[in-house]
């Protein structure tokens, strides 16, 4: 098997420019929307949203990895970077390294990428490991770097990466392409362009021993906030691990040649999808402010405990619904005042009801969002109902 990166053309990328057109419309029109939103929410209701977006990102990130982490304990560190009020938790290395490079993407996205940028984010998203004799640097070891799958005997090799004698040499060549195709610089790339390149660029030297995959997805946020010029809180890592087979199966196709339009259309309709559970995430609480502000005073504490559960769970809601089982699981109450406090807000508006007797279910009465899947034809257009919505975001 010929690599990319073992090609006469490496690393010239080809792709075709007007299939990409679209999409990187898309893409800023979608960041102003995100703009104007943000902008309808109070000092409280953006720190909620940086907070639940970076949890979600170091979380999602980590879990394509096959690393849990604990919600909890991430959004207590990132308060704490953040000089934000916390709980005095104890929190583990991992959670609090991820954290830490979260915090330092969002504050810096606009800096040049650099070795030590690298480096640091490194040692960051390794905390806590203890089986790395690389650490903070680039991989140093004799054998190849290679991504496999299947029985021990008979592996199943998706990628190899170049040897690790050519990674500092990579790597320069790397940075300084990030740094002349940023915006304002001698050869800059539109931003889903460059976010796309970047990731592939980055994941085929695989120049870490481990957290390659967390850095990379941390280049290309980087990147398209860079193309933004402002920091977008996109939801990249969960729209990927909603896709993760697909993931890995656009990676490993695009890691044979260098002609990637087709690795690029993936990218963006990824990245325009996680623009879209971020718009999503900012309406939510923009509606939620509004169905609380309507209620204050009116509801009873087991009723304000079940409703901020339920606001846990985000925009596309509580899985399941609300039943009454639940209801009594979260707030302790018996089931003759689980039916009271349920009926109560049905009625003053804060729930919605579905279904009868032991199969009603509750919803908040406030529109759940659903992120659809963004879909481009094969020239690089958006689909008939994608133009339209396009319309409407104009």
């Amino acid at each position: 098997m010929t690599w990319n990166w073992q090609r006469p053309d490496w690393p010239n990328f080809r792709w075709q420019r007007t299939r990409l057109e679209a999409a990187e419309k898309q893409f800023l029109v979608s960041g102003g929307v995100f703009v104007g939103s943000v902008r309808h929410l109070v000092k409280e209701e953006r720190n909620q949203l940086t907070i639940e977006a970076m949890s979600t990102e170091a979380v999602t990130t980590s879990e394509i990895e096959g690393e849990i982490l604990d919600r909890a304990s991430v959004q207590s560190s990132l308060r704490k970077q953040l000089g934000l009020a916390t709980d005095e938790r104890r929190v583990r290395p991992a959670e609090r390294g991820i954290a830490e490079m979260m915090v330092e993407l969002y504050r810096s996205f606009a800096d040049p990428l650099s070795e030590e940028m690298l480096f640091h984010w490194h040692r960051m998203t390794m905390s806590g490991s203890r089986n790395l004799r690389d650490v903070g640097r680039y991989r140093t070891g004799a054998e190849p770097m290679q991504v496999v799958s299947g029985r021990i005997g008979e592996p199943r090799v998706h990628f190899e990466a170049p040897p690790s004698a050519r990674v500092p040499s990579e790597m320069e060549r790397f940075i300084a392409w990030s740094n002349r195709t940023a915006p304002g610089r001698d050869e800059p790339l539109p931003a889903l362009t460059r976010a796309g390149i970047a990731h592939l660029y980055f994941e085929t030297i695989h120049p870490f021993e481990d957290g390659n995959g967390r850095i990379g997805r941390a280049i290309s946020g980087k990147t398209l906030a860079q193309g933004l010029g402002q920091p977008t809180l996109t939801a990249l890592a969960e729209t990927i691990l909603a896709r993760r087979k697909n993931y890995y199966e656009a990676l490993e196709a695009a890691n044979k040649e260098n002609e990637i339009t087709q690795w690029l259309m993936w990218f963006a309709d990824v990245a325009i999808e996680a623009q879209r559970r971020t718009i999503a995430l900012v309406e939510f609480l923009i509606d939620k402010t509004k169905l609380l502000d309507r209620l204050k005073g009116q509801l009873n504490a087991r009723q304000e405990k079940a409703l901020f559960r339920m606001f846990r769970e985000g925009p596309e809601g509580f899985q399941g619904g609300l039943s009454a089982g639940k209801y009594t699981s979260i707030t302790g109450a018996s089931p003759a005042t689980t039916t009271r406090d349920l009926a109560d807000l049905v009625a003053k508006g804060a729930l919605v009801r579905e279904g009868e007797r032991r199969y009603a279910r509750y919803r908040l009465s406030i529109p759940l969002r659903p992120v659809p899947h963004v879909r481009f034809n094969e020239r690089g257009e958006l689909a008939q109902d994608e133009r339209q919505r396009q319309i409407e975001l104009e």
